[in-house]
């Protein structure tokens, strides 16, 4: 295991867990997520294009400021969620070295690059930059940000305010729409047909999700993800996709909850010898630049998983850029694969 990961690991327990470490009518019966996280409302936002801003944020704390803040510094999956709905940032942190130069849309050699693993936040150019605010997620409930370094945390607070969008135990759709709220403070166009259209995709891939689950009962879903020496089972009461999921109906196979309770409810750690200790139909693989990726897993016992030899792996992005645009393909990526699994397991 990397040292990175093992970062992770220890300090977060999400890395494995998060991979094994989101409205309309069809959404109305996939839970009351909303009740959570507080929802969103014109009390908590406050958008205008001059005059006073105020946000508050999934930890309950509101940031008021003068004016819409123009310089923002984001979490990379945040900012690349903002340029969908046209609020650009001018630094990001988090993992962004991709073989296109994007997250997502957007085009990370336009903005300053703070940090690109575990850890690394230069805080001298977050100073140079002059933010207004910072804008990262968070994956626990203690409202810890997300890639802001526990060592140099209290130097970056004093720079600039903060907002926490949680993506932590609720589906996904509550930090979609809380993201949604976020960028309409800003000042985005949240009525531009490229905005609604997106809304209207992601609804409809949900519905095909929620049709292609209840044809299909019988297809087991494992949410894995590959290290060195272990394998991590996600547990799916947590991660906000798997939860999603599972409210559109989605037959996951997981670790008991007593077995969970080790890894706080994330996962379960399995020795490659031990791969084949739950049976499954399609494997849900992390794609995070921090995991092995299934063409590279070389174990026999992970080469001999049915699901594997049927060519039933998909990826799954635990940290998912939290704009409908972007998410709209990890939704119709699951529901094709149940529509076209073979019964294996």
């Amino acid at each position: 295991m990397s040292n990175v990961r093992a970062a992770h690991l220890t300090r977060r327990g999400i890395l494995a867990a998060g991979g094994a470490l989101g409205l309309g009518a069809v959404l109305a019966a996939c839970g009351d997520d909303d009740a959570k996280s507080g929802g969103s409302s014109d009390k908590e936002t406050t958008a205008a294009k001059s005059g006073p801003w105020s946000f508050k944020d999934d930890r309950g704390t509101t940031v008021k400021l003068d004016k819409v803040p123009t310089d923002i510094v984001a979490f990379v999956g945040v900012a690349a969620a903002l340029y969908d709905y046209g609020i650009d940032v001018k630094g990001v942190f988090g993992p962004t070295k991709t073989k296109d130069g994007k997250a997502g849309d957007m085009d990370i050699s336009k903005v300053t690059v703070l940090g690109n693993t575990w850890g690394q936040f230069n805080v001298e150019k977050y100073a140079a930059l002059a933010p207004e605010v910072l804008i990262t997620t968070m994956f626990d409930g203690a409202g810890t940000l997300w890639y802001v370094p526990d060592e140099s945390k209290d130097k970056i607070a004093k720079l600039a305010p903060s907002v926490g969008i949680s993506a932590y135990d609720r589906q996904l759709t509550v930090p979609l729409q809380r993201v949604w709220a976020l960028a309409e403070s800003l000042g985005a166009d949240m009525t531009a047909s490229k905005v609604t259209d997106a809304k209207k995709r992601f609804e409809a891939a949900s519905a095909r999700l929620r049709a292609a689950a209840k044809a299909h009962p019988d297809i087991k879903v494992l949410a894995g993800s590959a290290a060195q020496d272990l394998f991590y089972v996600s547990g799916s009461n947590l991660s906000v996709d798997l939860e999603y999921f599972k409210a559109l109906g989605v037959n996951f196979v997981e670790p008991s909850a007593s077995v969970l309770k080790k890894s706080g409810g994330w996962y379960e750690d399995l020795s490659w010898e031990n791969v084949d200790k739950y049976k499954a139909d399609v494997i849900m693989m992390d794609d995070r630049s921090a995991t092995i990726q299934p063409a590279d897993i070389t174990q026999a016992t992970w080469k001999k998983l049915p699901a594997v030899k049927a060519g039933q792996v998909i990826a799954r992005s635990p940290e998912p850029i939290f704009s409908y645009d972007k998410c709209v393909a990890m939704v119709e990526n699951l529901a094709k694969a149940l529509e076209t699994a073979k019964k294996v397991s």
